[in-house]
């Protein structure tokens, strides 16, 4: 009986997959991912949208997958608080099954709210990584391992102890996975891409900070133990929409290589900005072209997945 249910959810599964029409980026699928190494063959091979080396690592990460999908939920969530009081408000990438940047116009643009998406995700993405292996839930990873012996600070001496975050294999593993897809572009809206996503990255470990213990007679601080912590996700989003409020504008340069900015009185844009292409559409005149076609066969796929879902499982 476990052996019809498990092929008959991975059959409701697939034909979510299937209904789902392609898209620009499609790892957020990837929370589902695990299980046998059955299951999870037949989950990487059958994620629309993925790159042969993101279908790789999933199959030999299906750990990192599964926080992965936990961190699309926390940046989704931060996405939309940033833009709570704006007519986009990240709603799309929550309810709509079209494209992870669902919603009108990011399909089409690289707009500013395309820029900051991109920018939030792989910044998720880190978070989610470098936390699982800060909990020993990744065997590829876990805390720092350069972060061993003494080291001195401002306030003195202080022993490396406790679980320091491991932020550089967050940023590696984030790196080989997020960008895959972009790299096998050499557009222009894949360099934009490439560049938000490294934008994101380092809004991550720009946070990064150093917390300590003190030991010693009545609370003194005769000896101190530190570690390094990310902080909270929050830090990083109020961060990355600075960027957004303030995301510059480019055109590609001539040998289209690069790009420059599209006005030049405005300065060059560093490696923790935001740039843009295209103008955001007006988010107030509806669009007659976006939210059509599959969604009627799209919920009855999810109503399918959930179903078996349960029968397995509960």
């Amino acid at each position: 009986k476990m052996s019809l249910l498990l092929e008959l959810w991975l059959s409701g599964l697939l034909l979510l997959f299937w209904v789902t029409p392609p898209v620009i980026s499609s790892w957020w699928y990837m929370g589902a991912a695990g299980g046998s190494s059955a299951l999870r063959r037949v989950m990487c091979d059958n994620v629309p949208g993925l790159v042969s080396r993101q279908r790789q690592l999933c199959q030999r990460h299906p750990e990192a997958m599964r926080a992965i999908g936990l961190g699309v939920a926390e940046w989704t969530a931060e996405c939309q608080h940033q833009f709570r009081r704006h007519r986009w408000n990240c709603d799309a990438l929550v309810h709509s099954q079209r494209s992870l940047f669902g919603g009108r116009g990011l399909r089409l643009r690289s707009s500013r709210e395309s820029a900051f998406v991109y920018a939030i995700s792989s910044a998720g993405v880190v978070f989610a990584i470098t936390r699982a292996c800060s909990q020993g839930e990744l065997k590829s990873c876990s805390c720092d391992p350069t972060k061993k012996g003494s080291s001195k600070d401002d306030n003195g001496h202080f022993d490396w102890g406790g679980c320091s975050d491991n932020i550089h294999y967050g940023i590696k593993f984030a790196r080989a996975f997020v960008d895959a897809k972009e790299k096998k572009g050499k557009d222009a809206r894949a360099l934009i891409n490439l560049h938000n996503n490294r934008a994101g990255r380092k809004a991550v470990k720009r946070f990064l900070k150093q917390e300590c213990k003190c030991h010693g007679v009545s609370g003194s601080c005769t000896l101190r133990t530190c570690w390094l912590a990310m902080a909270d996700f929050r830090k990083t989003g109020d961060y990355l929409w600075k960027k957004y409020s303030g995301a510059i504008q480019v055109i590609m340069n001539q040998d289209s290589t690069g790009f420059t900015v599209a006005n030049k009185r405005f300065k060059k844009p560093t490696k923790s900005d935001l740039v843009y292409f295209e103008n955001s559409p007006d988010y107030c005149v509806r669009d007659r072209d976006v939210g059509k076609s599959d969604q009627p066969l799209q919920s009855k796929a999810k109503k399918i997945y959930r179903g078996l879902h349960n029968q397995i499982y509960y």
